[in-house]
């Protein structure tokens, strides 16, 4: 996969919210130097590449205009790019996905798997891996009582339509990434469901990217409202994930995650200052 994953180690995406309003850290890194400063330690925390958005996509959120996630988000990865950080962009808007690239940002990673207008056409002019995530409904209604006669065949489904429908319209399969999408339109039964079958996703024969981290059914899993522990619950669903054929793991706490990672895989610790 062209410029973004060099080994066959699990790739830890560290996440850089530059929005007030995301479910975990909203408003933390909303200013462009807090973002900037954040998407430096997570790169020397361990960080493969970082993660960068510009719009909320917690339950209940409204979408913002291209301009102003642009307005976010750019220079962000302008900075992190110039360190010679990976930076994938995460975005369904082709206008952010656009401008993004062209400053050197090496994924794209879209919650509507390029089902928004122009998107799955701009990607297809793009030489970049693009993930691919399932969601029930819309940020704004996803978590109205979502509903699935049998959740891992349905999201399969829907996924290898997707990764179809990129593969007619010049998407490269080996640039595609797909990910079930935990909590985006699923119950706490539901999520608890995916857990125990993500090696199905893996047979799809694309790389499998599993977001958990600090998310409400994590929270429940916890029992536990502290931020530590909350980090360390989602680093062991890393871990299983990870076990069960995923390739990538996308997480707000890269330091805990990758020393848990480390003692089971054998990575290599963190040891690369913020600037590379």
């Amino acid at each position: 996969m062209p410029a973004l994953v060099p080994s066959d180690d699990p790739q830890i995406m560290g996440i850089v919210n530059v929005t007030p309003d995301s479910f975990s850290d909203g408003g933390e890194f909303s200013s462009h130097a807090a973002a900037i400063d954040q998407g430096r330690k997570l790169a020397a925390d361990g960080a493969d590449v970082v993660d960068v958005g510009g719009e909320s996509t917690r339950p209940g959120a409204e979408s913002v205009s291209a301009e102003e996630e642009i307005g976010r988000v750019l220079p962000v990865i302008e900075a992190l790019v110039k360190d010679g950080i990976k930076v994938s962009v995460d975005t369904s808007k082709p206008e952010v996905m656009e401008v993004a690239v062209a400053a050197g940002a090496c994924m794209i990673n879209d919650i509507y798997a390029l089902r928004r207008p122009g998107a799955l056409a701009t990607v297809a002019r793009m030489d970049v891996p693009v993930c691919l995530m399932h969601m029930q409904g819309t940020p704004a209604t996803m978590q109205n009582a979502p509903r699935y006669e049998d959740i891992g065949r349905e999201i399969r489904e829907f996924l290898q339509s997707r990764i179809n429908a990129c593969c007619l319209a010049g998407v490269d399969r080996e640039r595609i990434v797909i990910d079930p999408g935990f909590g985006f339109g699923k119950t706490r039964q539901h999520n608890h469901t995916l857990i125990t079958q993500l090696g199905w996703f893996t047979e799809i024969g694309v790389p499998v990217l599993i977001g958990v981290s600090r998310k409400k059914f994590v929270r429940s899993l916890s029992q536990v409202a502290s931020r530590q522990t909350l980090d360390e619950v989602s680093a062991l669903l890393a871990l299983m994930a990870v076990e069960q054929g995923a390739r990538f793991v996308r997480v707000h706490n890269v330091g805990v995650t990758r020393k848990l990672l480390g003692q089971a895989y054998g990575l290599v610790p963190a040891q690369r200052s913020p600037v590379n």
